[in-house]
């Protein structure tokens, strides 16, 4: 516990330089959680402590467990089925655990306040937060009509009265007709009239979980959007199961949400909208299950269901986590990826890395942190080193030839 006593001399200091590491100015000056171990003799009196840090020789300790654990890797034939039925363990573990197994992920909105829209965002910083961060009154936040009128006064100052809205870019009415007679765009008239039917094309503010799971995330954010017009989420499972699970929840209402069986792994499979038109999207502990090989192809796809200026926004395992540490001899399937006991697999991140999947996919960084904490079981008196990956990527604004500057700086969600 050699950490923790260096870790306490340098709190000081490391408090100071926070708000470097976080570049949004619209987040606490502490992201990641604030409790910080100061006194090792109180170890068990909370069951999670954050920020904390590892000295050099644990983080040999981890790299040599992984090590270990690599060395017999699983037979080829059964990596090839593992990778064709995926979806079927996924759909068993649903069956077996039902919605019981995660917990809600109530602190979404403290972490990630970029899944509401901008008004929403600053009256959760007024809100109090001091038992759980999602017990937001939001009845009377604005009226539908007000919030439709603000909207109306923005598009019309920014684009003038003539203006239309077709995937992601806004033309006025001569551009779009311009458009849809080019012989290069023929399909765009098509376009914009499926624009009227899809699920939610009546929002102004879209955001999409993919990998929605039994909900741990749909209903948290359901329990906002539901009293703030013009805002819409979809999501998304590959696990029919999960998404019949989402589907017969009592909070489920399709006025708000579409959930919708997808494999985000097939390039070839529509979305039931248009591409860029999400504002916003959460990959939240679900890039870890994906094959390595096909994780670049998948962060391809949704950034191209971004608008510009939209979020990506994403958390999963950190390289070293005790969960993977804690893996035997002969579950590894290549280098960091693992396969579990029920057949559902994982992957291990630097942050690195997910740099590197992000900017490739042509989206910019925001935020990207490890987040290492110490959980512990009060209990049994065990300690576990947890890591994870946290991170914010945005689409760069994109003008089309008769967008002015102006327009751009006005941006709602840039």
């Amino acid at each position: 516990m050699n950490f923790i006593t260096r870790f306490s001399a340098l709190c000081l200091r490391r408090k100071s330089k926070m708000q470097q590491r976080h570049q949004s100015s619209r987040r606490p000056a502490v992201p990641l959680g604030s409790r910080i171990l100061t006194d090792p003799s109180k170890v068990f009196e909370h069951n999670m402590w954050d920020h904390m840090q590892w000295s050099q020789e644990e983080e040999e300790q981890a790299k040599e467990k992984a090590a270990e654990n690599s060395l017999v890797k699983v037979q080829l034939e059964d990596q090839d089925k593992y990778e064709r039925e995926a979806s079927k363990y996924w759909n068993e573990f649903y069956k077996t655990h039902r919605n019981n197994f995660f917990k809600d992920r109530n602190w979404l909105f403290l972490e990630f306040p970029e899944i509401l829209p901008e008004k929403m965002r600053q009256q959760l910083k007024t809100e109090d937060r001091s038992s759980e961060h999602t017990k937001i009154n939001i009845t009377n936040s604005f009226s539908h009509k007000n919030g439709m009128k603000e909207r109306e006064k923005y598009w019309k100052k920014s684009y003038g009265d003539n203006s239309t809205f077709a995937q992601g870019y806004v033309y006025n009415k001569n551009q779009s007709k311009s458009v849809a007679d080019n012989p290069q765009g023929q399909n765009c008239e098509e376009e914009v009239g499926r624009l009227e039917s899809f699920p939610g094309s009546d929002a102004t503010y879209r955001i999409l979980e993919v990998g929605c799971g039994a909900g741990n995330s749909v209903f948290p954010i359901l329990k906002v959007i539901c009293n703030t017009p013009g805002t819409f989420l979809y999501c998304c499972d590959f696990a029919s199961g999960a998404v019949e699970l989402v589907k017969s929840h009592s909070s489920y209402n399709s006025a708000w949400c579409s959930a919708f069986v997808h494999d985000v792994c097939d390039d070839a499979l529509p979305y039931p909208f248009p591409d860029e038109i999400l504002d916003v999207i959460l990959l939240v502990f679900v890039l870890s299950t994906i094959h390595p090989d096909r994780m670049q192809g998948v962060i391809n796809r949704l950034a191209k269901l971004l608008k510009p200026g939209g979020m990506l926004l994403f958390r999963d395992y950190g390289r070293y986590d005790t969960a993977q540490l804690r893996f035997k001899k002969g579950r590894c399937l290549s280098e960091n990826f693992y396969v579990r006991g029920d057949g559902t697999r994982v992957y291990f991140f630097t942050k690195d890395e997910i740099r590197n999947m992000f900017n490739l996919a042509g989206l910019t960084e925001v935020q990207n942190l490890v987040d290492r904490r110490l959980q512990v079981n009060r209990k049994k008196k065990v300690k576990m080193q947890r890591v994870w990956v946290q991170s914010k990527f945005q689409k760069p604004l994109l003008l089309s030839a008769n967008n002015s500057e102006e327009a751009m700086k006005k941006h709602p969600y840039g």
